[in-house]
């Protein structure tokens, strides 16, 4: 069977759920589908986040799913195989062979981290081993903090983390040779560089106490940032040829202002296109589009009405 919605929301993290509340206000029939594994599940609290702060990202998601439901939307566990446009509808094929089609798509899948494949690192995600400094900062200033560059936009990271603390140290050895310009601006703010490869993240448990590098030396930190390799989910989106642009960071789905793409009826929103969205950007964003997907529906349906007039 093929349930027919005005709104499929693909996603039900913050973006997605903040889109599809905004839409069940507007009394459009909603479907959340959601894989339940939100790119900050790594992590026990949200930082900078108004009226949320020290919140568990569970929680929120816990709180925006109920207040979302008290406007008649619905929210599936699953995850999309396949979406087509054609017709004026989008139908979305799930994982378990269920379709669903709707008249807009808004496409909130978030994305992972691909961080190096480095001992001890990817186990201590969000905790100890952190990407942003907005986000996990405060929690741990004025202690020995290591950056693990991977490429020369981590320079600018270890520039940013620096407000934090005045003990940082910059592992190079997977950046590639750093401009001289760029040592000389490190340098001066006493920022020490390691130009050995890491080989490893020394600890117990959650905690770090150093790292391995190549040479055998052992560099001692309490945490270390890491920006890893954005991957969005979007492969079910890749047949359709949506317009795509190429950032520093990677192939991002493009989108507008609003979060529409280059096909009419899907719109996407949150780190699927923004890896940088941080989450109230995320929720602000998801509003934005949510409110900018009904107005789209409005405007369709006026239209119909003044082609197709009463009889």
């Amino acid at each position: 069977m093929n349930e027919t919605w005005d709104v499929i929301v693909v996603g039900g993290g913050a973006a997605g759920l903040s889109s599809a509340l905004m839409l069940g206000r507007a009394r459009r029939r909603v479907l959340v589908v959601d894989a339940g594994s939100p790119r900050n599940r790594f992590a026990a609290h949200m930082h900078g986040v108004l009226g949320n702060e020290g919140t568990d990202p569970a929680e929120l998601l816990a709180r925006g799913r109920r207040e979302a439901a008290g406007y008649g939307v619905e929210i599936r566990g699953g995850r999309v195989d396949r979406v087509d446009e054609a017709d004026d509808v989008v139908t979305v094929a799930l994982d378990d062979g269920t379709t669903s089609s709707a008249r807009a798509l808004v496409v909130a899948t978030g994305m992972t981290d691909r961080l190096p494949e480095l001992p001890g690192l990817a186990e201590r995600w969000g905790r100890t081993v952190l990407h942003c400094p907005y986000c996990h900062g405060w929690e741990v200033r004025d202690r020995r903090l290591g950056v693990l560059a991977t490429s020369p936009m981590d320079v600018h990271r270890a520039q940013l983390v620096r407000q934090w603390s005045d003990d940082v140290v910059v592992f190079a050895g997977g950046a590639g040779a750093i401009e001289p310009e760029a040592e000389t601006r490190l340098r001066a703010r006493g920022i020490e560089l390691v130009t050995s490869a890491v080989t490893e993240v020394l600890g117990d448990g959650e905690t770090i106490t150093g790292v391995r590098t190549e040479d055998g030396a052992t560099v001692a930190v309490d945490a270390i940032f890491s920006g890893g390799q954005p991957e969005p989910h979007d492969t079910f989106l890749a047949h359709l040829g949506l317009s795509r642009t190429e950032t520093p960071l990677g192939s991002f789905v493009e989108v507008d202002e609003t979060g529409r793409t280059s096909a009419g009826r899907i719109w996407a929103v949150g780190n699927v296109v923004n890896p940088a969205a941080t989450v109230p950007m995320a929720v602000g964003a998801g509003a934005l589009t949510g409110g900018a997907v009904n107005m789209a529906l409005v405007t369709e349906d006026f239209d119909r009405a003044v082609a197709e007039p009463a009889p």
